[in-house]
């Protein structure tokens, strides 16, 4: 049997700081999917996905160079649950797809000692069966909204919106099967990775 790779699933609600982590991880060595990314690529210039989007929400969600207009894509479906709905439908299956044959290729790579995949999205996209742990980045909530608003430069009102547009931390730490405490330092969270590290990699 060729040795199958170890895929360790890193979620957590807004501004949780699961990219942090995430990037500890590959400076350990480990290798990354990054389902933000992977939301980018499917979205390039001329893709199938573009075009649906166009279709669903006007052309007005291009910019003058045919880039998608995240910001303004953004503002439609953070204040609109059926839009939200209408866009993971549209976008979930095409990242999903990439995912898949991304951790794929990843899991039978030799030499690689974890692969991360990083999904803002994992339990809502139904797709934590792309993993095989899950680590929840867990956040006090003050210190969410702080960061949050921030980080993208809104109003309490509008972090709000974008936190209780997701599913309940509490929800999400239920169905973790390790999680790391991101409200101090970071340094006291890089210390979680460092054990965490040492006990994913030395079985």
């Amino acid at each position: 049997m060729p040795h199958k790779n170890l895929i360790l699933g890193i979620t957590g609600s807004i501004a949780s700081g699961k990219s942090i982590i995430a990037a500890a991880f590959v400076q350990k060595g480990a290798a990354l999917v990054d389902a933000d990314q992977l939301a980018r690529d499917v979205v390039a210039p001329g893709s199938p996905v573009l075009k649906q989007l166009v279709e669903r929400f006007g052309e007005r969600v291009l910019l003058s160079d045919g880039q998608l207009n995240r910001e303004y894509l953004s503002q439609i479906v953070f204040s609109d649950a059926e839009a939200l709905q209408d866009l993971n439908r549209i976008m979930h299956p095409a990242i999903g797809q990439l995912a898949i044959e991304r951790l794929q290729q990843l899991r039978v790579k030799p030499g690689l000692p974890l692969v991360v995949y990083e999904a803002p999205l994992l339990f809502e996209a139904n797709s934590e069966g792309r993993v095989d742990k899950v680590l929840v980045v867990k956040i006090d909530e003050d210190i969410q909204l702080q960061r949050l608003m921030q980080r993208d430069g809104l109003n309490e009102t509008a972090a709000k919106q974008r936190i209780d547009a997701q599913m309940a931390q509490e929800e999400k730490l239920a169905r973790a099967d390790f999680v790391i405490d991101n409200s101090g330092t970071v340094h006291e969270a890089l210390q979680q990775v460092e054990v965490l590290w040492e006990r994913l990699c030395s079985g």
